[in-house]
């Protein structure tokens, strides 16, 4: 590829810009932010032309250097990260995809699986692929250990593409769920009526637990809660976990818990661990013989709200999801009540 160094005067004539150009087509121009003085008026100005000048050509250099080794295998030095925890981090910045946390997870999780700062391209072989996967499979639940291993795979893909591997080497590995992980539990409408009339020992954290219980806030959402998410009808905020932006209408008992609107936080609750403790006692004097923790009001939410007979999609909306797959994965489960009324439907002999 030929590469052209082409100048343009400033609007005063005082400085001459440059730029690279490989065509007559759009994209085939790229300016270099150098620029010379038009007539140097003092040796400052002759030698901050003779060093834009000799930055120019090591410029046009690079790039001429780089469209050649494009498919070659060879990646010029000046591209080359040797350490390939920079690649990764520079593809996750180059790469944001919004609402999804999973390419910046698998980046952090890839971290403390290598347990080091630094490490080679060289040294990412299969076996090593292979060790993260498992590495996920041991360490995280549900559908994250395979979507987190699928970024990573992005990853290695973008860096054989870009010279780092001659072979992928996670190619043959298949990102796979963590299929045992623990169903939460639930709270039945029964539970939710015992809870209401047993009195808690902190009185904040039973007024923003019942009302994630009508919202199906998690608590990250729950605990930074101002009065300006609160409009006339509904919660409107962005999520924490997410990025994405969430509306949900209230339900008449999670507007009587919050009450007539005011300034600041919605609710002033402990830490989370601090929250879980109570709740937990709450839970016992109530005579529930279920390990509930704040994550359990948003899977609450959601099984009896499909036990009323709401479509996925809407359910999946309310509690921003974009789409009803997780709702389907995670939410939706074998219920004893649900059998007992379906065996009933079964005809009689």
């Amino acid at each position: 590829m030929s590469i052209i160094i082409t100048k343009r005067a400033s609007k005063d004539k005082n400085k001459v810009r440059y730029a690279m150009e490989w065509g007559r087509r759009a994209k085939q121009r790229k300016a270099t932010g150098i620029f010379t003085y038009t007539h140097p008026r003092d040796q400052l100005q002759k030698n901050h032309n003779k060093e834009a000048l000799a930055i120019l050509e090591t410029k046009r250099s690079q790039m001429i250097l780089d469209s050649q080794a494009i498919t070659s295998g060879y990646v010029p030095k000046h591209k080359v990260k040797s350490n390939f925890l920079d690649y990764y981090t520079e593809y996750v910045r180059l790469n944001p995809t919004t609402g999804n946390r999973h390419l910046v997870s698998s980046l952090n999780v890839f971290k403390k699986f290598i347990g080091k700062e630094f490490i080679s391209p060289v040294e990412i072989s299969e076996t090593l692929c292979e060790g993260f996967r498992n590495y996920l499979l041991k360490n995280l639940n549900g559908e994250t250990p395979a979507n987190y291993f699928m970024r990573f795979k992005r990853v290695i893909k973008g860096a054989k593409k870009d010279g780092y591997f001659k072979y992928n080497p996670a190619e043959d590995i298949v990102a796979k769920s963590n299929k045992n992980k623990k169903i939460k539990e639930i709270l039945t409408e029964e539970d939710y009526i015992k809870l209401m009339k047993t009195p808690c020992t902190n009185y904040e954290v039973k007024k923003a637990f019942v009302f994630s219980l009508y919202t199906g806030l998690r608590w990250a959402d729950v605990k930074p809660l101002t009065w300006e998410n609160v409009k006339e009808h509904s919660i409107v905020l962005e999520q924490k976990k997410t990025g994405v932006n969430l509306e949900v209408p209230l339900h008449e008992i999670a507007s009587q818990i919050i009450g007539e609107k005011k300034k600041g936080l919605v609710f002033h609750l402990p830490t989370q661990d601090g929250a879980n403790k109570v709740l937990g006692k709450w839970c016992s004097d109530a005579s529930l013989d279920k390990h509930i923790t704040w994550h359990c009001a948003r899977h609450s939410f959601s099984v009896l709200l499909q036990q009323k007979g709401i479509d996925l999609a809407t359910v999946a909306g309310m509690l921003g999801h974009t789409t009803t797959k997780y709702v389907q994965q995670t939410y939706k489960r074998y219920l004893q009540s649900n059998a007992i009324e379906a065996i009933k439907k079964l005809p009689f002999l």
